[in-house]
């Protein structure tokens, strides 16, 4: 069989590829992009037709996954944990509708938080929709559990949740590939009231649901994917899920661990192995890569045992990724972390890149404002949420995909005017459009600076659903033509730019403004379409 060296991303693309998957939706986020583009430029995936495109947000790639699962077929949809929650309606859903064809929802988290807003671990979302979750601790087995996930999912008729972290998604190792499938024919299902979730059948449906956890559990207690290595001395018994269990290993190399052993990497949790391990072992060390789930469930709600060691008594701490030497201070090891390599370079932080549009935007917007007390600009999620940093200090919110136009019109009717949205164009599209209704609904004192790069710039330069439709998006909803300005945020511009700001943050009403100038990352990527603008590829 092929070997070839991957990220965990590449394993589970080329694995969805190899399971005969039909469509793969996604709307980009690190730690999970890499999955869709790599199917974007994966040769094989064009030869058999596979769709991969990127959704508007993750709630509709979400949908967009479960209706190819309606028709037979079988489908994924990958987003990062944060936007698990923009999917949480369908998700949730999705368990009660159940699949049809497999369908498999692979969730990235990002513990530590190296491009996130939070911690969140979407393995307790899996949880509480009740549907089978398995969490890799390699690569392979990245790959293997797509082929497994495909298998329940149609066995069962349910989705999957594939929960992977970001350093699984962004490291590199040999995986074998396993024979290619084909693709499912169409065929509708069986019930064709089953994705119909009146009262009467939703209510029948969950009965069905409650009494597949019996089955989900049977599964994660014979699929190989959890399993139990005994030890010698039980002293001490180990419970790793994922990737703890790969950083639990690295402390003790060839010659194995001397305790107990309780890997876990499917759910729900396997009892019966639980209960062995607790039984015979005097204390339990838990290491799980991200909220003490496991932990949770075994100290229970009195919490009286005193025998469970973990993120919840400090044994290992309670917010950032594991990795092995916080595995070998819990396990009473030698820390082999070393000293602190000595910083050769000044540290950078992070910043807008040199030409970025941006920049002229918030030196506009700043000038303008300088007239009024701070405090009355709210951001969302893109790299112009660097305008909170030095020197521009532009930004004072960045909470979630939209949030920015809805915190405005809040903050507005609370008495802060003129109170300004900073909101790029793919998040626009992504979440920004409702709140925009919602202003023009209540006529809200606003300016909303809709920052159009023309591209999803924080993420690699994907093409933005808003491409060419900001404007018209606008009128459609409603906001006053006279209100809508295009502006090109240059230099030579600046005079201009701000006497427009300024007539418009005391309009007493809805205003949109447009800063449009290309992405500078990505301004050498893209072609021209026949009226001769430049559209992304």
């Amino acid at each position: 069989m092929q070997r070839l060296v991957l990220l965990g991303d590449e394993a589970i693309a080329q694995a969805a590829i190899d399971a005969g998957i039909s469509g793969i939706y996604a709307y980009p986020g690190t730690p999970s992009t890499e999955i869709t583009e790599y199917v974007q430029h994966s040769k094989e995936a064009k030869e058999k037709g596979i769709r991969a495109s990127w959704s508007t947000n993750e709630k509709t790639a979400m949908e967009a996954a479960l209706g190819m699962s309606y028709a037979g077929k079988r489908s994924m949809v990958c987003m990062k944990h944060v936007g698990l929650n923009v999917a949480a309606d369908p998700f949730v859903n999705s368990a009660i509708t159940g699949a049809n064809g497999g369908m498999i929802v692979v969730a990235a988290d990002d513990p530590s938080m190296h491009s996130s807003q939070n911690e969140q671990d979407s393995r307790v979302l899996g949880k509480f929709a009740m549907i089978p979750i398995l969490e890799p601790a390699n690569q392979q087995e990245a790959y293997d559990m797509v082929h497994y996930g495909f298998e329940i999912s149609e066995k069962y008729k349910i989705p999957v949740m594939l929960r992977i972290t970001t350093r699984l998604a962004h490291s590199r190792a040999g995986v074998t590939r396993k024979d290619a499938k084909g693709q499912n024919e169409l065929s509708l299902p069986k019930n064709l009231t089953q994705f119909v979730l009146l009262p009467a059948i939703a209510r029948r449906q969950y009965k069905d649901l409650l009494k597949n956890q019996d089955n989900f559990r049977k599964e994660a207690e014979t699929s190989g994917f959890n399993h139990y290595y005994e030890g010698k001395d039980k002293k001490l018994g180990i419970i790793a899920s994922g990737l703890g269990y790969n950083y639990l290993m690295e402390n003790y190399g060839e010659n194995g661990c001397p305790h107990p052993v309780l890997k876990i990497c499917q759910y729900p949790m396997p009892l019966n192995l639980l209960k062995k391990i607790s039984d015979e072992c005097e204390e339990l060390l838990l290491l799980e890569e991200g909220a003490p789930m496991i932990e949770e469930l075994l100290r229970g709600i009195l919490d009286n045992g005193g025998k469970i060691k973990g993120r919840l008594d400090g044994t290992v701490p309670r917010d950032g990724e594991l990795n092995p030497n916080i595995a070998a201070r819990a396990l009473g090891l030698t820390d082999t972390r070393g000293d602190d390599i000595p910083s050769l370079v000044v540290p950078r932080p992070p910043s807008l890149c040199a030409g970025c549009p941006h920049i002229d935007s918030y030196l506009d917007l700043n000038a303008v404002l300088a007239e009024y007390t701070p405090g009355r600009v709210f951001a969302d999620i893109g790299c112009y949420t660097l305008g909170a940093l030095p020197p521009y200090n532009s930004v004072n919110s960045c909470v979630d995909m939209g949030a920015s136009i809805t915190m405005a019109k809040g903050a507005s009717e609370a008495g802060l005017t003129p109170a300004v949205a900073v909101i790029g164009d793919s998040t626009f599209t992504h979440s920004g459009i409702t709140g925009l209704l919602d202003c023009v609904n209540d006529n809200a004192h606003v300016t909303i600076f809709i920052l159009d790069n023309a591209t999803t710039g924080m993420t690699g330069g994907q093409t933005s659903s808003a491409y060419g439709r900001i404007e018209d998006i606008c009128k459609g909803v409603g906001v006053e033509e006279d209100h809508i300005h295009v502006i090109n945020p240059m230099k030579r511009y600046h005079e201009e730019n701000m006497k427009l700001i300024q007539k418009e943050l005391s309009y007493d009403g809805v205003s949109v403004i447009i800063p449009r100038r290309e992405c500078i990352q990505t301004i050498g990527k893209k072609g021209k379409d026949k009226t001769g603008g430049e559209r992304p590829k």
